[in-house]
C-alpha cells in the first residue's frame, strides 16, 4: 500500500450512485433481438469477434463500428471480448451518444455487472466521451470486482473532470483495497498533486516520488510526470535532479525539462539544455520548438530565434504545426520584428486561436494598436473562430490607444455578450481601459464587484489610480490589498498571499513621488529591501524616479550606483533627475557614461535637452541635437524640437527659436514647439510674440487652457488689461477652466493640499497669522514685493495680499509650524513658481534657518541661506 496519509472520504459528498433504469430499450441500429433469424449468412461468432477486434487495434474505427452492427443484425450477440473493441471505437471517434447506446445493451446482457474488462472500456469511454463526472461515478460504483485498471480509469478520469483532491482520494481508497499502483496511477496522481496549492502539492507529490523510488519504478513517463509536477509548482530544481538522475531519458523527458525551464523563467538554461539534447542526437519536434522559442524571446535572442526559425524551415512537418507558429510569431515580436511576426502568421497553414492571439498581442505590446484592431476585425469575420479571454485581454488595451475605434466603452457590452464578463483575465483588461479613459469610477465598481481578486486585478486598480491622478487612493488601496491577503490566510488558504510584487512596487512608487510623499516612499523602499526586490531593474528605476521627484537627489544617485542591472529607462530617470535639480554638467556626464553601457532612445534626448536648458547650456544642448541623428541613428520627433524651442527661449534667444520653428519637417507636431516659445515669451515679456504663439496653439488645440492662461499673463504683465480681459472672457465663453494652483506637503502619515487662498485647513488661521507675521521679518530683511506677478487689476495692497496667500507658502507656513527645528521642508506644486514666492522663500529660508525644498511644474528649487539652487534661472 502507498504510504499516503488518511484523509476523510471525500466520495461521501458526492451524490448516491445512479439506479439501474427500469427501461432498458436499446436503439435499433445498434442492438436487436438475438432471437431473430438472419439473413446475412452463417459467419460463425468467433469470425465476428476477431474482425472487430482487429478492425479495432488496426485504428479503423468505423469500420469496427460498421462490422459491430452487421454482427448484431446478423443475429450475434455482443460478449466481453466485442463489446471492449467496440467501446474503444466509440470513445476514439468521441462519439457519446453512441456509447451510450453500447452501454444499454451492456446492462441488457448483464455485462456492467459480470465483466471487469467491458466496465472498464464503459469508464475509459465516459471519462474521455462525456461532460458529466457523474456517469462515471455510476459506471464505477456498479463494478463487482474492481482491479487496478478499474481504478486507474478512475483515477484519471476525475483527473480529467479537474476533480484533483477527488483523484487523491482515489488513490488513497485503491490502497486500501489492496491494489497495487502502476506506473499509469503514479502518472496521474502526479498530474492531481501539480494542480494543488504548492504547499499541499509539494508535500503529496513528494510522497508519490518517494514511492516510486520504494517500488522501483524507473518508467520514463513516470519520471516524465514527475518533472512536470515538480516544474508547475515551482522546484524546478527538483525537476532537474529528476532528468539528471535517469539515463533514459526520451524525447519527451527533454521537452519536459526544457519547457520547465521556460515556464520558470529559467530561459538561459532552456537555451543550455536544448544545446544538450542536440548533442544527444535527438531531433527537435513540434513540442521543442515551442518551449524554447520562449528562451529566444524573452531574452531578445534575435538571431538564436532566426536559427530556429531556418530548422523549421527545414523540417516541413513543423512548418504547418499552429503551437510552433505561435511561438515564433511571439518571438518576433518581443524582439521588435513585428512585420517579420505578421510574416510568420501570414503563412501559418492552421491558424488556430492561439496564432491569431499571438499576433494580437505582438501588435498590441508594440504600439501598433490600429493593426491590432484591424487584426481583431478579421479574426470575427474571416477566421470562423470565437474570441478567448486572451482574445479579449490583448485587444482591449489597444482598442484604449487606438484613435480610430471611439467606442470604446462599446468593448465591455461585447465581452458580456461573449459571456467572458466574469473571467477576471478580461476584467484586469476592462478595468485598465475604464482608467486609461479616465473613468476611473467604473473600474474601481467593477474592481469592488470581482468575485475574486489575484495579483494583477490589485495592480491594475492601484495603477489605474495613478493613471487619473488618485495618487492618495493608490497609497490607500496598497494597504487594504495586503489587508485582503492576510484576510484570506485566515480563511484557511495559506496561498493566497497579496503581498506586493515588483509590478506593485514599480506602479506605486510613481504616486509617492507624484505626492512627494516621501516617508511613504522610504517604507516602500524598505519593504523592496526585506523582500529581496530592490535588485529588480523596473523596481530600482522607480525607486530612482521617486527619490529624484521628492527632492532627494543624493538617495536617488545611491540606489541608482547600487542598480545590478540598468536599461535604458533607468538612465533616462538619473538623467532626468540631475536635470530637474539644475545639476546639467553632471546629467551630461552620465549621458556620455550611458552611451557606453546601453544605446540612448528618444525619451534620454528628451531628458538631456531639459537638463541643458535648466542649467542655462545652450550651445551644448544645441550640438546635441546636431549629433541626434548622425552619430545616435535617432531623427528628432516634435518633442525633440520643442525642448530645443524651450532651451532656446529660456535663454532669451527668441529670434533663433522661432527659426528651429520654421525649419521643422512637415508633418511633425508643433504643438509642442509652439507652446515652448509662448512660456519663454511669458518669461521675457515679448508680446508680440507672444501673441503669434498663442493664436497659433489656439487653432490648433482651442480648448487647453494654458494657452489661454499664458497669453493673458504676458498681457497683465505688460499692463494691457484690456486685452488681458478680452483673452479671460473667451476662455470662459469656451468653457475652458483654467486649473487652480495647487501645492502640497507630506507629514507624518498625511498628504496636505492647499489652494491659493486656501482658508479649508484646520490650521488656516494659525497660518495666515504666522505668514503675517514673517512678512514683517522678511521686509525688515530688504524683502520688496513683486507685485508684477499679480496678474489682476486690483491696487497694490490687495495685491500683497494676494501673493501673501499662494498655496506654495501655505505648505512652508505649514511645514515650518509643523515639523522639528532643523528639517527639510519639502513642498510640492501643480504650476510654475511666481516670481515673488521664488524672492520671499529665499528670505524665509535664511530667516528660519532651514532648507526648503520646492518642486514646481518644470523643475526643483533648493533654497538655503537666502539662495536658490537655480540661481534666477528657470
Amino acid at each position: 500500500m502507498p504510504p499516503w496519509t488518511s484523509s476523510p472520504s471525500l466520495f461521501l459528498s458526492l451524490p448516491p450512485p445512479f439506479s439501474v433504469p427500469s427501461s432498458r430499450q436499446t436503439h435499433s441500429s445498434i442492438v436487436v433481438n438475438p432471437s431473430e433469424p438472419s439473413s446475412s449468412g452463417t459467419r460463425s461468432k468467433q469470425l465476428w469477434i476477431d474482425s472487430l477486434r482487429s478492425q479495432a487495434r488496426a485504428n479503423s474505427f468505423q469500420e469496427a463500428i460498421a462490422t459491430f452492427i452487421q454482427m448484431q443484425a446478423s443475429g450475434v450477440v455482443p460478449d466481453s471480448f466485442a463489446f471492449p473493441a467496440v467501446l474503444k471505437a466509440t470513445t476514439a471517434l468521441q462519439d457519446l451518444d453512441l456509447g451510450k447506446q453500447i452501454h444499454a445493451s451492456v446492462v441488457k446482457l448483464g455485462y456492467d455487472s459480470h465483466s471487469v474488462t467491458v466496465s472498464n472500456t464503459l469508464l475509459h469511454m465516459y471519462a474521455r466521451c462525456g461532460d458529466d463526472v457523474r456517469q462515471v461515478f455510476k459506471v464505477f460504483d456498479r463494478i463487482p470486482q474492481r482491479d487496478q485498471v478499474s481504478w486507474n480509469s478512475m483515477i484519471n478520469a476525475l483527473c480529467k473532470f479537474q476533480e484533483w483532491e477527488l483523484a487523491l482520494e482515489a488513490f488513497r481508497l485503491m490502497g486500501l483495497e489492496r491494489i497495487e499502483p502502476s506506473s499509469f496511477t503514479l502518472v496521474s496522481v502526479a498530474l492531481a498533486c501539480s494542480n494543488l496549492s504548492r504547499h499541499d502539492g509539494l508535500r503529496l507529490g513528494r510522497q508519490v516520488h518517494g514511492y516510486s523510488l520504494r517500488v522501483d519504478d524507473m518508467k520514463t513517463f513516470t519520471n516524465n510526470s514527475l518533472m512536470a509536477m515538480y516544474a508547475k509548482l515551482g522546484r524546478i530544481e527538483d525537476a532537474k535532479v529528476v532528468f539528471e538522475s535517469f539515463g533514459n531519458n526520451d524525447m519527451v523527458s527533454w521537452n519536459t525539462v526544457i519547457s520547465a525551464f521556460s515556464q520558470n523563467d529559467r530561459f538561459n538554461e532552456a537555451l543550455e539544455y536544448f544545446s544538450f539534447m542536440g548533442d544527444e542526437g535527438l531531433k527537435p519536434d513540434g513540442v521543442t520548438i515551442s518551449s524554447v522559442l520562449p528562451a529566444c524571446s524573452h531574452l531578445e535572442l534575435l538571431e538564436t530565434g532566426k536559427e530556429i526559425h531556418a530548422y523549421v524551415f527545414r523540417n516541413g512537418d513543423l512548418l504547418r504545426n499552429s503551437y510552433v507558429a505561435s511561438a515564433l510569431v511571439d518571438m518576433y515580436c518581443n524582439c521588435k520584428q513585428v512585420v517579420s511576426g505578421r510574416r510568420v502568421f501570414d503563412t501559418a497553414v492552421d491558424r488556430r486561436l492561439a496564432l491569431w492571439n499571438a499576433m494580437l498581442t505582438g501588435y498590441t505590446q508594440n504600439g501598433f494598436y490600429t493593426e491590432a484592431v484591424l487584426l481583431f476585425m478579421d479574426l470575427m469575420t474571416v477566421s470562423g473562430l470565437l474570441p478567448n479571454p486572451t482574445t479579449m485581454a490583448s485587444v482591449l488595451p489597444a482598442c484604449v490607444h487606438c484613435k480610430a475605434f471611439a467606442d470604446k466603452k462599446a468593448m465591455h457590452g461585447y465581452v458580456l455578450k461573449l459571456g467572458l464578463g466574469k473571467d477576471r483575465y478580461v476584467q484586469n483588461a476592462l478595468m485598465d481601459l475604464y482608467s486609461r479613459i479616465g473613468k476611473i469610477d467604473n473600474a474601481k465598481y467593477m474592481f469592488h464587484d470581482m468575485e475574486s481578486k489575484d495579483m494583477v486585478s490589485w495592480n491594475t486598480m492601484i495603477t489605474g489610480c495613478v493613471v487619473c491622478g488618485y495618487h492618495e487612493d493608490a497609497l490607500v488601496l496598497l494597504h487594504e490589498m495586503q489587508i485582503a491577503g492576510e484576510k484570506d490566510k485566515f480563511d484557511g488558504n495559506i496561498e493566497v498571499s497579496f503581498k506586493p510584487n515588483s509590478v506593485t512596487l514599480m506602479t506605486v512608487l510613481p504616486g509617492c513621488a507624484a505626492l512627494a510623499a516621501l516617508t511613504k516612499g522610504k517604507e516602500i523602499h524598505n519593504y523592496a529591501i526585506r523582500n529581496g526586490l530592490e535588485p529588480d531593474v523596473a523596481v530600482g528605476s522607480a525607486l530612482v524616479d521617486m527619490y529624484a521627484k521628492c527632492g532627494c537627489l543624493y538617495m536617488a544617485r545611491r540606489v541608482f550606483d547600487r542598480m545590478p542591472i540598468r536599461n535604458v529607462i533607468t538612465w533616462n530617470v538619473i538623467i532626468m533627475a540631475y536635470g530637474m535639480h539644475g545639476e546639467g554638467e553632471e546629467a551630461l556626464t552620465l549621458f556620455e557614461n550611458m552611451v557606453v553601457e546601453v544605446k540612448p532612445n528618444g525619451v534620454t534626448f528628451i531628458s538631456v535637452f531639459a537638463a541643458c536648458s535648466h542649467s542655462r547650456m545652450v550651445d551644448e544642448g544645441r550640438q546635441l541635437f546636431h549629433k541626434m541623428k548622425n552619430e545616435h541613428g535617432l531623427e528628432p520627433n516634435g518633442d525633440h524640437y520643442a525642448c530645443v524651442v524651450d532651451l532656446l527661449g529660456r535663454a532669451g534667444r527668441l529670434d533663433e527659436a522661432c527659426e528651429i520653428i520654421d525649419s521643422m519637417p512637415s508633418g511633425l507636431d508643433k504643438v509642442g514647439a509652439w507652446s515652448s516659445l509662448l512660456g519663454a515669451c511669458r518669461i521675457h515679456q515679448n508680446v508680440q510674440l507672444g501673441e503669434i504663439s498663442a493664436l497659433k496653439l489656439l487653432e490648433l488645440e482651442p480648448n487647453v487652457a494654458s494657452h489661454y492662461v499664458l497669453l493673458s499673463n504676458i498681457y497683465s504683465s505688460a499692463g494691457l488689461w484690456e486685452k488681458a480681459n478680452k483673452v479671460r472672457k473667451n476662455m470662459k465663453e469656451t468653457g475652458v477652466r483654467k486649473e487652480p494652483g495647487c501645492s502640497w506637503i507630506e507629514s507624518g502619515e498625511k498628504v496636505h493640499k492647499f489652494l491659493a487662498g486656501d482658508t479649508s485647513h484646520p490650521q488656516s488661521e494659525r497660518l495666515y497669522e504666522y505668514l503675517n507675521d514673517l512678512f514683517g521679518r522678511m521686509k525688515r530683511e530688504g524683502y520688496v514685493v513683486d507685485t508684477s506677478c499679480v496678474l489682476h487689476n486690483v491696487d497694490e495692497q490687495e495685491k500683497e495680499n494676494l501673493l501673501c496667500g499662494h498655496s506654495e507658502r501655505l505648505a512652508i507656513a505649514f511645514g515650518l509650524l509643523n515639523t522639528p527645528p532643523g528639517t527639510t521642508i519639502r513642498v510640492a506644486k501643480n504650476l510654475r513658481v511666481c516670481n515673488d514666492c521664488h524672492s520671499a522663500t529665499k528670505f524665509i529660508s535664511r530667516i528660519v534657518d532651514r532648507e526648503i525644498v520646492v518642486r514646481d511644474v518644470r523643475r526643483f528649487h533648493h533654497f538655503k541661506d537666502g539662495a536658490c539652487s537655480c540661481r534666477d534661472y528657470w
